[in-house]
């Protein structure tokens, strides 16, 4: 077995079904140091608290073995969409996922609170995607509980000393929850977005893949949605454009931008085959967190809302910055958070600086030109992913992008060692006709070593079939990666793929003119 195909099958189906839309990740292993003998109850103990509008909150909490039965200080922690209260606490670190497991927190000294969101499971009401008015406010009312348990660690009367860790829409609520209460010592959203919008609408493309994924996922949990979201993911599963309805819910003020509010130092994590939640948008909420004058670090793995096909390097990093991070913040101790900004790239390794700032394209950077005819038939796209391992993948290799038979190829070759980190741009000169009135394009770019699209990104971009002359220029999805001297990438143009379905219905379009332009970097 190689070790890709190893890794895979660690992602099996009913895992993937258990751990990645539910736990808002994919699965993994880490090997973590057991916990002394228990001086008190771990748990799961169960709990419910009556939230501001009436609706129970139910969920579960676990005291740290750690403690002897002193006061200690809280971890909260949210399950991914479709998930659950988390209720095993010998959980260890899901390092696929990128979310701390219940086991080292225990150990370290920190008692765990789990929930179920509003409209999921046992909780009442129903689920308006990690709304600061909603399930941000379920958890204050959690807080409110937590401060006056005998066994938590209070900063002062009413106020917990309490860090909240999770991924995907247990990332979302960190940003929600933050924004809204300031007596959140810390957080770690892993996995999580800066606007559904621009993640699950980027140029004005709805990702069928994830959407079909997703709202597969919320029927088979039971899960009770506002109405407008089981609308949008059926509309996002269907067609290429959302309801102007379905546009104004993902953008709301109430689920956009929560980092530009917050006031607790933040831990990023975000993974870099990530299709759900890509880089950028990691990136948006540390800008946000930094304008603030909050503490603030990030970190790219290769994982999260997608499966790594290359080597992931040190997986031990994320459990290691979590926990340093909350012995900082939470437990106030001078430790050390490390760099502040970590990544790895599609070869394992990881580079790091003091801070992360958004590399430009320019005359300095990496740039390639070519043109050609793209046939727009759904024949010979991206995807789905049909490598080793992907019979253990189940409707999940659907999300991966490959290298598409049908398409523009543009070589880019590397002169020197290089670090491309960030939005490559793309540039356009294009003209074509086709049926019907609304067309897109996937633009991605395959790693020449390996075969392998990286981060898995795919970025749509709409084109006007008219048969006239038309000019386009956009950035395109962030990827990290490193080039050796003589290595060689492929940007692709393509009709169609199974992670975003395009719907193509013939004709052609020819690019007279395509431009890339990659963003490189220096540092270690």
């Amino acid at each position: 077995m190689t070790p890709t195909t190893s890794r895979l099958r660690s992602r099996g189906l009913a895992a993937i079904c258990a751990a990645g839309i539910a736990g808002g990740g994919f699965l993994g292993t880490a090997t973590i140091a057991k916990a002394a003998p228990a001086a008190v109850p771990t748990g799961p103990i169960a709990f419910s608290v009556r939230s501001f509008d009436g609706t129970t909150i139910t969920g579960n909490y676990f005291r740290s073995p750690a403690s002897d039965g002193r006061r200690a200080p809280t971890v909260l922690k949210g399950p991914g969409w479709g998930g659950a209260a988390e209720s095993d606490p010998s959980a260890p670190t899901d390092t696929a996922g990128g979310t701390i497991g219940l086991a080292p927190l225990l150990a370290n000294g920190y008692n765990v609170v789990t929930w179920n969101p509003r409209g999921f499971r046992t909780s009442t009401g129903k689920a308006q995607a990690d709304s600061v008015l909603y399930e941000g406010r379920d958890v204050s009312a959690i807080l409110n509980w937590l401060s006056r348990q005998s066994w938590a660690q209070l900063d002062r009367p009413g106020d917990p000393a309490v860090g909240m860790v999770g991924g995907s829409y247990g990332g979302g609520v960190q940003w929600a929850a933050a924004a809204l209460d300031r007596r959140i010592d810390a957080i770690a959203p892993d996995i999580s977005w800066n606007s559904l919008k621009t993640s699950l609408y980027p140029n004005t493309t709805a990702k069928s893949g994830w959407s079909t994924a997703l709202y597969g996922g919320a029927l088979a949990a039971g899960q009770r949605n506002n109405p407008i979201i089981d609308t949008t993911f059926q509309q996002a599963a269907n067609s290429i454009t959302l309801s102007r309805q379905g546009v104004d819910f993902l953008g709301s003020w109430q689920r956009t931008n929560l980092a530009a509010w917050d006031s607790a130092p933040a831990l990023i994590l975000q993974g870099t085959v990530d299709t759900l939640f890509p880089l950028d948008e990691a990136a948006a909420n540390y800008a946000s967190v930094s304008r603030n004058r909050v503490p603030v670090k990030m970190v790219w793995f290769c994982g999260g809302h997608g499966v790594c096909l290359t080597n992931p390097g040190d997986t031990s990093v994320i459990e290691r910055d979590t926990l340093a991070w909350l012995n900082r913040y939470v437990k106030r101790q001078h430790v050390s958070t490390g760099a502040g900004f970590e990544w790895v790239d599609q070869t394992g390794v990881w580079h790091s600086s003091a801070t992360y700032r958004p590399n430009k394209v320019g005359c300095g950077g990496v740039s390639a030109n070519g043109k050609g005819t793209l046939s727009l038939v759904s024949a010979g796209g991206s995807g789905p992913y049909t490598g080793p391992g992907a019979d253990q993948l189940g409707p999940v290799a659907a999300l991966i992008a490959t290298k598409a038979p049908n398409a523009v190829n543009v070589p880019i070759q590397f002169n020197r060692a290089t670090k491309v980190l960030g939005a490559p741009r793309l540039s356009l000169t294009y003209s074509g006709t086709a049926p019907g009135t609304t067309h897109r394009v996937l633009a991605q770019i395959v790693d020449n070593s390996t075969g392998v699209v990286l981060g898995s990104q795919l970025t749509p971009f709409p084109v006007t079939l008219d048969g006239r002359t038309h000019r386009l220029s956009l950035p395109m999805e962030y990827v990290a990666a490193s080039a050796a001297p003589g290595q060689s990438f492929t940007l692709q143009l393509v009709a169609d793929s199974s992670q975003i379905n395009t719907h193509p219905s013939g004709g052609s379009v020819t690019f007279s003119k395509v431009s890339v332009k990659l963003p490189t970097t220096g540092g270690r």
